[in-house]
């Protein structure tokens, strides 16, 4: 247990007569990344208020490094690093000011931030007031800020939302290499795409409820029923096939005479799953 940085249980949140979450129970591991799945308003977000402390469960516990989230103290944030769409920065500030002031708070050594800046790709932009740096650049600035102190949990909320690819596969990359160093980072996304290729385990979350979890693959080959196969052959002619024992045994013949050029197996992808699953789409 000793490795457990997060664990929810049977945690439930009602605004009003509405109600936000319904019996989520989940752990996040050490060194794992977990997503939390689902389109706006399933509950991604008051899931990170209440592990984080700022908002109360109606019923159930959640517990962050060993510590009940009712009972979270300001020293806990010393561990844990936070980048949502309302992370502020200081626009008048420079890039290299704006983490100083942060290391300053958080007891970091200042000769972090060089190191830091060059990680994300924003030290020639260093001397730049923050206000003038791009979307992009801002998120990794954002980014840069909530991993300043090296936190043992960091919380990503739609990290990469309206980034352009380049951008957003930069900080894919930095949350694998901050993983394999032993973060363990609790990602919120609409962006199935996204989870399938970072994520160890996905939760997809409808209306309040966990409706599948488990490791992205393993999610789409359980619900791979209906399983077709996608060939392309050497005159260029694409046909999707059925798995039957007549289309394996065409697929025999194509190989033997080395008419195929690709062969790939259609899986359902997370989307496809949990638009199954829900009925809802994501948005």
């Amino acid at each position: 247990m000793e490795h457990t940085y997060i664990r929810l249980e049977h945690i439930s949140k009602t605004f009003g007569t509405e109600e936000a979450l319904k019996d989520i129970s989940v752990t996040l591991q050490r060194g794992e990344i977990l997503g939390f799945l689902g389109p706006s308003g399933a509950g991604k977000t008051t899931t990170i208020k209440i592990i984080t402390g700022q908002l109360l469960s109606t019923s159930g516990d959640a517990y962050i490094l060993g510590i009940n989230a009712r009972n979270i103290d300001e020293t806990i944030y010393e561990q844990i690093g936070i980048v949502t769409d309302q992370s502020g920065i200081y626009e008048r500030m420079t890039v290299y000011d704006n983490l100083l002031y942060f290391a300053r708070i958080l007891k970091v050594d200042p000769g972090r931030i060089e190191e830091l800046l060059k990680r994300v790709g924003l030290y020639e932009h260093r001397k730049k007031k923050a206000g003038k740096l791009s979307k992009g650049q801002t998120q990794r600035l954002v980014l840069a800020r909530a991993i300043l102190h090296r936190p043992k949990v960091l919380f990503l909320d739609e990290p990469t939302s309206g980034l352009d690819p380049s951008t957003a596969l930069s900080i894919h990359q930095l949350l694998l290499e901050l993983k394999a160093e032993g973060t363990a980072i609790f990602l919120t996304t609409h962006n199935m795409e996204e989870a399938s290729k970072i994520c160890d385990r996905v939760a997809l979350l409808s209306q309040g409820e966990i409706v599948e979890i488990g490791a992205p693959k393993q999610i789409c080959l359980k619900y791979n029923t209906d399983k077709k196969y996608r060939v392309l052959l050497d005159d260029t002619q694409e046909l999707i096939l059925d798995q039957t024992a007549e289309n394996a045994g065409k697929i025999r013949q194509w190989m033997s005479e080395n008419r195929i050029a690709t062969i790939h197996s259609l899986e359902p992808t997370l989307e496809t799953v949990f638009l199954k699953l829900t009925g809802e789409a994501l948005s």
